[in-house]
């Protein structure tokens, strides 16, 4: 029993030796070392500041998709109806009218793109995002969410397109 205790007094002597005589200085506040970098300051004039890809206006490109060639006559209001119906169906999720949301504004897109590029975006967005440059900016611009591929026939697509020129 002896040695029992004196074995405990022994190991609680040695683990407060061992913990002990420390002294950790505190400094007050908080500061961190770093390194300085040079760089080089580049003036940024309208020629270098580059547009963003929702307000830039490319009115050739056609896009990659089906729609090669589209003709827009007067506007058709019974199509631009059924166009608001599929538009507030399916696209209404991600875009508004009038301001960004997780997608760009429709309004006064067929002033900034071809209506061949709108119908390729709205049928075939994924191929869009993967070979048309504007279309990877937007992806880029809006934090990489892609649009959705809503499955629309060309009908469907010639509506919402007929919608946006009610805009």
């Amino acid at each position: 029993m002896k040695i029992l205790i004196k074995s405990v007094v022994l190991l609680f002597s040695l683990l407060l030796i061992s913990c002990g005589g420390k002294e950790e200085k505190k400094k007050e506040g908080f500061s961190v070392k770093r390194q300085k970098t040079t760089t080089e300051k580049t003036v940024e004039t309208p020629a270098t500041k580059e547009t963003k890809a929702s307000e830039r206006i490319d009115l050739t490109n056609k896009g990659v998709g089906p729609i090669t060639s589209l003709t827009l006559n007067d506007v058709d209001d019974a199509m631009a109806a059924k166009g608001k119906e599929v538009y507030d169906q399916l696209c209404l999720a991600c875009h508004r009218i009038g301001k960004k949301f997780i997608g760009p504004a429709p309004d006064g897109i067929l002033e900034r793109r071809t209506p061949e590029w709108v119908m390729n975006m709205i049928l075939n967005p994924d191929q869009m995002v993967k070979e048309d440059p504007l279309a990877k900016d937007l992806l880029m611009e809006f934090n990489g969410s892609p649009m959705a591929n809503q499955g629309l026939t060309e009908e469907q697509a010639r509506a919402v397109l007929e919608y946006f020129r009610t805009l």
